[in-house]
């Protein structure tokens, strides 16, 4: 693992504190269909404002809908692509367990709400969008080296109605 790796990172405290952020990000977007919370501009002079979408899954314990807000990539089919990074802490996202679980959920990109299907990328799938997805935000690579698991990149496809 990456020495610059921030201490504390896996304490309670910081997944506290990123699930705080996290409900008032999903709360200010959906109130404003993304003009407010939908665009992430990057630290450390990153010149580009980056897409935030909601994405929406049931609990695989509570069975409560959760949503939390991601970066994401559309690709040319239609299809989206997320990161389950959290920020390179040792375990997967909430969310990421979530759709293992129930793969059925639900993308917000602005005012627009689709039901989409959950899929983890094969390997080829992913090493193919790897590179774009650190294009679109290169932190993507410093939270990778901080972990020393493989973070997965989720498709979000169509259902078909």
């Amino acid at each position: 693992m990456d020495p610059t790796r921030p201490p504390g990172l896996d304490a309670p405290s910081t997944l506290r504190a990123v699930k705080a952020v996290s409900r008032l990000n999903a709360v200010l977007y959906r109130a404003t269909d993304g003009r407010v919370g939908g665009r992430f501009r990057a630290h450390r002079g990153f010149p580009r404002a980056i897409p935030v979408c909601l994405l929406t899954t049931r609990g695989r314990k509570s069975g409560r809908l959760r949503t939390a807000p991601l970066l994401y990539l559309e690709l040319e089919d239609g299809t989206v692509a997320v990161v389950a990074s959290q920020g390179g802490m040792a375990r997967n996202p909430m969310w990421y367990r979530n759709i293992l679980d129930e793969p059925r959920v639900v993308l917000q990109i602005g005012a627009e709400m689709t039901v989409r299907r959950a899929r983890t990328a094969t390997a080829e799938e992913r090493a193919e969008l790897w590179p774009r997805l650190v294009e679109l935000y290169p932190e993507y690579e410093t939270y990778q080296s901080w972990t020393d698991r493989e973070i997965p990149v989720v498709l979000l496809e169509g259902t078909g109605r």
